[in-house]
């Protein structure tokens, strides 16, 4: 009876480990899951922000409105919802580019510095975010919206986890990657890049600048849009639901460092990371205060970012 009491903490405290390496894995794995597509969503401000030097507000909008494409375009042909990539792209790209020839180069040629179009920006976008709310609750409703699709479970290390998840991570890492391709490898890339370090010199070297602005700010909204798509094969959302995107971008944009796609990323994974962990050990209904304290402790610590340089 000694020996059979003596071991019978020893089993319990394995049982105990085993619950808690099972946990911290899939902290993990539903982290880098999250953190894929955020980095997609967030890329797309990253190009606004970083190389337009546009702080767009209404950029979470555009992200519901890609999803918003994905479940009309379910529900129309019970098709993969990932075909929806192949309209909503070139329309969120058409819609932005307008946006910004017709809303943001007005404000960009009247502006006597940076500071200055980033306040008008601010404001210009702000009430865009409500326009787009009052488009989308008039066409879909003001209702929760979500769709079944791809929900079988798949097992990753013997673990249960969403297919949807899986394959919307699976997606964002292609489209990161060709992102970050076309940017360091191509003609059209290097401007944009060139105008993200010093928007007066690139125009020295024959680069227009508002047109690579233009390009950027046009090419960011579709990005948004596609991980819009992403998001809505495993999310409930609303026409309103967009602020929260919005929110989530800035901390990752900041975090990352202004201007660094590399750092875009890394903070992805990071944010996706921290509200897994919130969400699994404290409650559910905190991740988004945790994503705000985490915002707070880059601007207080690291205000540049991670990858961000110090400006001197």
């Amino acid at each position: 009876m000694i020996t059979k009491a003596a071991g019978t903490p020893a089993i319990c405290s394995s049982g105990n480990r085993n619950r808690s390496i099972k946990s911290d894995m899939d902290i993990v794995i539903i982290g880098l899951l999250l953190g894929g597509t955020y980095a997609l969503m967030a890329m797309g401000l990253q190009l606004q922000y970083g190389v337009a030097r546009i702080m767009n507000l209404a950029n979470g909008e555009v992200l519901i409105a890609g999803a918003f494409g994905a479940f009309w375009f379910f529900l129309g042909t019970k098709a993969s919802p990932l075909w929806s990539l192949l309209f909503v792209v070139p329309c969120a790209f058409g819609l932005n580019w307008a946006i910004y020839r017709v809303l943001i180069v007005p404000l960009v040629r009247r502006s006597k510095s940076q500071g200055k179009l980033e306040v008008d920006s601010i404001l210009a976008t702000f009430g865009l975010s409500f326009f787009f709310i009052g488009i989308m609750v008039a066409a879909f409703g003001a209702q929760y919206t979500d769709y079944s699709y791809l929900s079988e479970p798949v097992f990753i290390f013997g673990q249960r986890y969403g297919l949807n998840r899986v394959v919307s991570f699976g997606a964002s890492v292609i489209l990161c990657a060709a992102l970050y391709l076309w940017l360091h490898k191509t003609r059209a890339g290097l401007a944009l890049r060139a105008v993200s370090v010093n928007p007066s010199a690139a125009g020295l070297v024959s680069i227009n600048v508002i047109n690579a602005s233009a390009l950027a700010f046009a090419l960011g909204g579709a990005v948004t849009a596609a991980g819009g798509v992403l998001l809505s094969m495993y999310l409930t959302f609303d026409a309103s639901y967009g602020v929260v995107f919005t929110l989530k971008a800035l901390i990752i944009v900041i975090l990352g460092g202004v201007g660094d796609i590399r750092g875009t990323i890394v903070a992805a994974f990071v944010l996706g990371l921290a509200e897994t962990a919130v969400a699994t050990l404290i409650d559910p209904g905190l991740t988004l205060a945790a994503a705000y304290v985490l915002f707070m402790l880059v601007l207080l610590v690291r205000p540049q970012g991670l990858f961000g340089r110090r400006v001197a």
